[in-house]
C-alpha cells in the first residue's frame, strides 16, 4: 500500500489538492484507494453552508488521483491530463467523516490514451462512477 508520500512521487498534486490518503495496486492490475473527507477542504466551504456535500467533480478528481497508480511507471517524468470523462453518474452524497473507497481499472489504452473505469464508494454504497480518459505528456 502507498501512503500519501509515496503518492506523491507519483502526482504533481499537493496541499489542498492532493485527494488521496493511501492506494494499492491488486493482483488483477486494478487500484484500491481511500480518501477520508475531513471537512475543512476547500470544496466545502462553499458547497453549500451549513450542508457540505462534496462535489461531483471533486469525486471524479479523486478517482482520478487514485487511477494514477494504474500509471506509475510511465508517471515518472510524465503528467496525467484529463481527455474526457464518459458516462459519469452520481448516485449518493458524501459528506465529512465519510471514508471514500475509490476503485480503477485500466479498460484500454492506444497511442497515449488510457481509459480507465472508476468508482468511489461509502461503505457498501456507491455514489459515483465514470470512465475517464488520460493522456500522459512529458512534464514541462
Amino acid at each position: 500500500t502507498m501512503n500519501r508520500t509515496e503518492i506523491m512521487n507519483i502526482l504533481p498534486h499537493r496541499d489542498d489538492m492532493l485527494l488521496v490518503d493511501d492506494a494499492q495496486r491488486l493482483e488483477d492490475g486494478s487500484v484500491v484507494g481511500h480518501y477520508t473527507i475531513r471537512g475543512d477542504e476547500f470544496f466545502l466551504r462553499g458547497h453549500f453552508p451549513g450542508n457540505p456535500i462534496v462535489p461531483g467533480v471533486i469525486l471524479c478528481e479523486i478517482i482520478a488521483q487514485t487511477a494514477c497508480v494504474l500509471f506509475e511507471k510511465e508517471m515518472q517524468g510524465a503528467l496525467a491530463l484529463y481527455a474526457g470523462i464518459d458516462k459519469a453518474r452520481f448516485r449518493g452524497l458524501v459528506r465529512p467523516g465519510d471514508v471514500l473507497t475509490l476503485k480503477a481499472k485500466l479498460l484500454r489504452a492506444k497511442l497515449g490514451l488510457h481509459v480507465i473505469s472508476g468508482e468511489a464508494w461509502v461503505g457498501d454504497r456507491l455514489c459515483a462512477s465514470g470512465e475517464f480518459s488520460f493522456m500522459l505528456t512529458a512534464k514541462p
